[in-house]
């Protein structure tokens, strides 16, 4: 994207490298804060009256109120380590495909959208701070569809599938309850603005590629493959299979409806 370049070489200070390991990392911290007061992430999770009245760090700390979601014991920690081992790859990947600039942009995107959703609507969601890393997944699947997860440790698994199975769970959410499309649509904003529509665009462009490619073989394989062809209108035998060829005393060769008199 060209603007991307404009604004790199304008904004270029915005670029954060490693943004989504850092992240998680403060996903990490209020977990292990959530062990010594369980009642932290009430004191951090989004409240529009709260906001309003003063506690302003709301807006960015409810990113992080959920650490606990999985649970405080080992099943809860054992999620946690994975997901920020995860996280790193993913970050590592993104910023390799797209540059950290272009990256930095991408979770900048999440952010907002995800602030903007929590404020225009009438009930937050909870734990929507682990749409960033939902996106960030979603954006590395269309990018690297390919690369394999080992599920259980044992099964290797092409992250597409997973990411599919993410979106039909996405879909049935909406489904189920039509009044989060919005939010979904603003939580995920990054991903149909840096990473899926582009990558609609480009498997649109490929198709018409492949369709010009063969369209062009094909008229190559008949010039190639004809034995006859008019001087005038340039059919050949396999153009027109009932067309008749005559060879004209100036020593070229016409169709019947083209030989000269």
């Amino acid at each position: 994207m060209l603007f991307l370049d404009k604004w790199e070489r304008k904004f270029g200070w915005l670029s954060f490298p490693g943004l989504l390991r850092y992240y998680a990392l403060f996903h990490v911290l209020v977990y292990l804060l959530q062990i010594v007061n369980p009642g932290i992430g009430e004191i951090l999770d989004f409240n529009r009256t709260k906001i309003l009245e003063g506690e302003a760090w709301r807006v960015i700390t409810f990113l992080f109120a959920e650490s606990g979601s999985g649970g405080l014991g080992a099943f809860g920690a054992l999620f946690l380590f994975f997901m920020v081992m995860i996280a790193f790859m993913m970050n590592d990947a993104l910023e390799g495909q797209w540059g950290v600039f272009r990256t930095s942009i991408f979770h900048y995107t999440a952010f907002v959208g995800l602030i903007a959703a929590n404020f225009l609507y009438p009930v937050a969601m909870p734990g929507s701070g682990f749409f960033v890393y939902t996106s960030a997944f979603l954006a590395f699947a269309t990018l690297f569809p390919k690369h394999e997860f080992m599920m259980f440790l044992i099964i290797p698994v092409q992250v597409r599938w997973l990411a599919i199975l993410l979106g039909v769970l996405l879909v049935l959410r909406v489904v189920s309850n039509p009044i989060y499309i919005g939010f979904l649509l603003l939580g995920f904003a990054n991903y149909l603005l840096w990473a899926g529509i582009p990558a609609l665009r480009g498997q649109a462009q490929a198709v018409k590629s492949v369709t010009r490619k063969r369209k062009f073989d094909k008229h190559k394989l008949d010039d190639e493959e004809s034995f006859h062809r008019c001087k005038v209108c340039g059919q050949t035998e396999i153009s027109d299979p009932e067309l008749e060829f005559r060879m004209a005393a100036d020593g070229e060769e016409y169709c019947e409806d083209h030989l000269p008199q």
